[in-house]
């Protein structure tokens, strides 16, 4: 546990970005861009779904209110800095621009908040990720509107103020962070996510679930030192209106995430994801993420050799959601201690069913490890070409994002991140 602060915070911040949420909701994109009243508008979505027509369709829609836009589809899955220079290259050179619409999965939506940055501010890509790994610096000019659009059902960009890439020659993952980057509007239509795959639905899916829980089971805000208004950054801590988000998302992919990955046109399946990724969103863009996050940097950022179900096959990768997954189990029984109670009642949101066991710690590691058995995630990082030798270099990139570690409920050294690795190269 962390030490009683002497000067205590006393103030939790919540935003959120306006929310559109129905089936159907992306055929109003037109009439809800027109109220800000932009001429040229970027529509960034990567190529998979641009083949859909969807983004398209979008822009007519942009059109058909007077507005001239423009498509472009060469958004990365799983975004590096290298994708995201090229986009901002792009942008720059074809702008300026008056608003963007993200169409696609998280890797769309943070390639167009980078997008968006970097053609409103000075400087280059660097120097705004998070420090270590990168400069660290904040936005000094406001961005322009950006809408957001999901068409998977897990990150919560739409709601958040994080952008997350690939780091290359570092071989880490890591993000911008800075409340200007959120959307304006959030427009989540269930209907666009029916053609995701199993694989993707399960991945993204436990995306959701972590968030869920890492907000949930967060420092409290009043665990930290008490900040002057300046100081302030998103990730607050576990407070009352992300609890609320958090404990709802939980309720819903209990009873729908195996039913969305084994049969995907559920609509009511469906629909349930959408809003559980919306409410998690919700939640940890205010309260924050700890070491499933964490670990899940390197994890994806120092893939070897691995192919996921349902994603690009041209190169090897480890998803983010499932990467966030593959050390979860050990976190939360890492974390028990801290805080037993909140442990407890996010199993019993998740499983209603679940049988406690005798020691209570394992009650939330066996309703997850059950979860991920049934839905096809890999037996931990060992699952995607991860030894014990790889641990070391795991560690150091997990101890880069201490912007996420800061939140966790209890601290957490190199020995400890190294353990948690260690017992999760096989989960069962």
């Amino acid at each position: 546990m962390y030490d009683a602060p002497s000067n205590p915070e006393s103030v939790f911040t919540y935003g959120a970005p306006a929310l559109k949420f129905g089936p159907g909701a992306s055929a109003e994109i037109g009439f809800d861009l027109a109220q800000y009243g932009v001429r040229r508008v970027l529509v960034v979505t990567d190529p998979r779904v641009a083949a859909t027509g969807g983004p398209q369709r979008v822009a007519d829609q942009l059109a058909g209110y007077g507005m001239e836009a423009h498509v472009y589809d060469g958004a990365h899955v799983e975004p590096t800095d290298e994708s995201l220079a090229a986009a901002i290259e792009n942008a720059r050179a074809s702008g300026p621009w008056d608003a963007f619409v993200a169409v696609g999965g998280g890797s769309s939506i943070d390639t167009a908040k980078a997008v968006n940055l970097l053609t409103t501010n000075p400087g280059e890509l660097m120097d705004y990720v998070n420090a270590p790994v990168g400069g660290g610096r904040a936005p000094s000019q406001p961005l322009k509107p950006l809408v957001a659009v999901p068409t998977t059902t897990g990150t919560g960009s739409e709601s958040t103020t994080i952008c997350v890439l690939d780091v290359l020659e570092q071989e880490v993952k890591t993000g911008i962070s800075h409340v200007r980057l959120r959307p304006v509007l959030a427009v989540v239509d269930p209907d666009l996510t029916l053609t995701q795959p199993p694989g993707v639905t399960a991945a993204a899916g436990m995306d959701i679930l972590c968030h869920a829980l890492e907000s949930y089971t967060a420092r409290p805000y009043t665990s930290f030192e008490h900040k002057r208004p300046e100081e302030r950054v998103p990730y607050c801590g576990s407070n009352p209106v992300a609890d609320m988000w958090s404990e709802r998302a939980l309720r819903l992919l209990a009873s729908s995430f195996r039913r969305a990955v084994r049969h995907g046109d559920d609509a009511a399946a469906r629909g349930d994801m959408a809003l559980a990724a919306t409410f998690a969103g919700l939640g940890f863009g205010n309260a924050g993420v700890h070491i499933p996050h964490a670990n899940a940097y390197p994890i994806a950022g120092r893939v070897k050799d691995f192919h996921p179900d349902g994603y690009p096959a041209d190169e090897p990768m480890v998803p983010h959601g499932m990467a966030v997954a593959l050390t979860a189990p050990e976190a939360f029984r890492f974390t028990f201690e801290a805080e037993p109670e909140r442990h407890l009642r996010a199993a019993e949101l998740l499983d209603p069913a679940a049988a406690k066991p005798d020691d209570l710690a394992e009650l939330l590691p066996g309703v997850l490890i059950n979860l991920m058995r049934d839905i096809g995630i890999p037996n931990g990082i060992g699952g995607v070409g991860y030894t014990e030798a790889d641990v070391p270099a795991l560690v150091e990139g997990a101890m880069k994002q201490q912007r996420l570690l800061a939140t966790a409920p209890l601290p957490v050294g190199e020995d400890d991140v190294a353990g948690i690795l260690t017992r999760s190269i096989a989960l069962w």
